[in-house]
């Protein structure tokens, strides 16, 4: 799922639920079999920053340190599911050892999987699931207790608030597996909140703009009645803030999650409610150590198991206005105050004792 800059104050934490990084084996010159082996990771989309700028990076950084003479074949799909594919033909073709791949489509993701399988090449699920065939691992955080952790959060502040009204749920890509789980999650938390669901969004390829748009016309439709609004991620949440504000409407509570700087910036702001922070390093590394185990021959083991494929999840944390500058500008924060309090945000930023 889209994505994002995230390496939270949590991340030492959650390092304790890591059982591949437990058993891997390290070294820096590779041995056994993977010395100079080559590892594919194979990302979605380039809309969302976080691929090429963290997760490529921290992922390649593990492998050298694991393996100096292995090497990590990047390749993009820039959210095209074909070319995704060609993908893996190409880097099975030029024999790669293992596969870590963030599926642009879940479904379709299923055919490289059988593919890779029949040549005894691993696949790794990362962030994404692949339900319609049976991947060797999966390494993401827990999507579906994202999707109730946010909502929950909003559904407890529109109490706190005495609220009046409904709400909107904007979820994810409908050909992401992972927005499902998301999906899933929330309905958990707003179905038994008392507040009434007044409609909800699949959004195609998880575009703001597409967000906005059916926003819009939900503020058309249920004037004066929206009490609050479960965005699924910090773009879709984004579109929902700005269709608001074009509507000239006061903006209501909205979720994202991701930890965008966008969305620390609108958090601080007042604009949105609430993100997630899932810390990018946490899944990076957690993937680098597995494929580096089934280069090696071995079998990682996971924490829990997530159709049918043995898994390992990690649990993020909720940032509101209350916690944002000790959980995402600590000093094991993901943003720096400086990045985050430009000059548009720094009246803001001082309320909250920000510097």
């Amino acid at each position: 799922m889209p994505s994002f800059k995230a390496f939270a104050a949590t991340a030492a934490a959650l390092a304790v639920l890591a059982p591949v990084a437990a058993c891997s084996s390290g070294g820096s010159g590779g041995s056994g079999g993977a010395k100079g082996a080559k590892i594919a990771f194979l990302m979605p989309d380039i809309a969302s920053t976080r691929y090429e700028l963290y997760d490529a990076p921290l992922f390649k950084a593990k492998i050298k340190q694991l393996c100096g003479d292995c090497e990590v074949l990047y390749q993009n799909a820039g959210a095209d599911a074909a070319k995704q594919q060609q993908q893996a033909n190409s880097v099975l073709a030029q024999g790669v050892k293992a596969i870590v791949i963030d599926p642009v489509d879940s479904a379709a993701a299923a055919s490289t999987v059988r593919m890779a399988q029949s040549r005894k090449v691993p696949i790794i699920a990362y962030d994404r699931p692949i339900p319609a065939a049976k991947a060797d691992y999966y390494i993401s955080f827990d999507n579906e207790k994202i999707g109730a952790m946010i909502a929950q959060s909003l559904v407890d502040q529109l109490k706190k608030t005495k609220a009046q009204g409904g709400v909107l749920q904007v979820n994810g890509s409908p050909t992401d597996a992972a927005a499902g789980l998301i999906k899933k999650g929330i309905h958990s938390s707003v179905d038994s909140s008392g507040f009434k669901l007044l409609a909800e969004y699949d959004t195609p390829g998880w575009e703001p703009s597409k967000a906005q748009e059916w926003v819009s016309g939900q503020i058309s439709k249920f004037p004066g009645q929206i009490a609050g609004v479960v965005a699924a991620n910090d773009g879709t949440g984004g579109g929902a803030i700005a269709a608001f504000k074009a509507a000239n409407v006061k903006v209501p509570p909205i979720t994202g999650n991701d930890a965008e700087l966008a969305a620390a910036q609108r958090i601080i702001n007042g604009d949105q409610y609430n993100t997630i922070s899932k810390p990018i390093k946490i899944v990076a590394e957690a993937a680098a150590d597995a494929a580096y185990q089934f280069v090696e021959g071995k079998t990682p083991k996971g924490n829990t198991t997530l159709f049918n494929t043995p898994s390992q999840l990690f649990t993020p944390t909720v940032v509101t206005k209350d916690n944002i500058a000790a959980v995402l500008l600590g000093p094991n924060g993901a943003l720096k105050a400086s990045e985050v309090c430009t000059a548009n945000y720094k009246a803001a930023c001082e309320k909250l004792g920000l510097k």
